[in-house]
């Protein structure tokens, strides 16, 4: 790691897991409840506003019950204690790695804990159900939708993802499938700019071949024993 100093990391749906929040695409996940354009595109909303508010009401509820497990623990601590450059990109809309403690976090698929008011353009933090259709804190207007970047809409910050992914010397991609876009492509832009690159998963994504190295495992242990590495412990 001497010759590191701008890392960036990618989280997906596996950091989550071990904190009992369902992924996606595994037997059981999400998708295989719901389907994708039922609850997850703006069609779907526009279609059925209260199936698609249900949905998320029950997500954000659910989520405020979990806690960080111990790779969001070990995200935040390096966090803290690494003097270079670092993002945390998340594909997430939890809010465990900012509870573990971690500060720099982007949220590129937006967050369940909070509101997007349609007729302000404001965010605003959000706990409660939307499906009653409450008013927006800043402007009044009922028009409150889950911020949460849908199949179809294009991710948040991402001249600043793709800025940090230019300066990197590390990409880490850690507990993600590699089969959503675009963030299924970081690993190959990191290299074009000539970063290392690393995949901590439970098993091989569908890009784990682009990486220099991966390893597998639950992201618990693996993301600890990382952590510990990289601070020299």
């Amino acid at each position: 790691m001497k010759d590191i100093r701008n890392i960036v990391i990618l989280t997906g749906a596996g950091v989550s897991a071990e904190s009992g929040i369902d992924t996606f695409r595994d037997g059981g996940g999400l998708w295989e409840q719901h389907r994708v354009e039922d609850v997850a595109t703006p069609e779907a909303f526009a279609r059925d506003p209260d199936l698609v508010l249900r949905f998320y009401d029950m997500r954000r509820e659910a989520i405020q019950t979990k806690e960080p497990n111990a790779a969001h623990l070990a995200l935040a601590r390096l966090d803290r204690e690494w003097e270079g450059e670092l993002l945390i990109v998340t594909q997430n809309v939890d809010d465990l790695h900012e509870r573990a403690g971690a500060k720099r976090v982007l949220h590129m698929h937006g967050e369940h804990l909070n509101a997007w008011c349609t007729a302000c353009d404001v965010r605003s933090p959000w706990t409660g159900p939307l499906l009653d259709r409450p008013a927006c804190p800043e402007c009044g207007a009922a028009e409150l939708r889950p911020d949460i970047v849908w199949f179809g809409e294009m991710p948040y910050r991402m001249d600043e993802i793709f800025e940090a992914l230019e300066q990197a010397d590390l990409f880490v991609s850690i507990g993600t499938s590699g089969a959503v876009y675009p963030a299924a492509g970081f690993v190959r832009n990191a290299r074009e700019f000539g970063a290392e690159t690393l995949e901590l998963n439970l098993e091989p994504s569908q890009g784990t071949a682009w990486f220099d190295e991966a390893r597998h495992g639950p992201a618990t242990a693996l993301v600890s024993a990382w952590v510990d590495e990289v601070l020299g412990l």
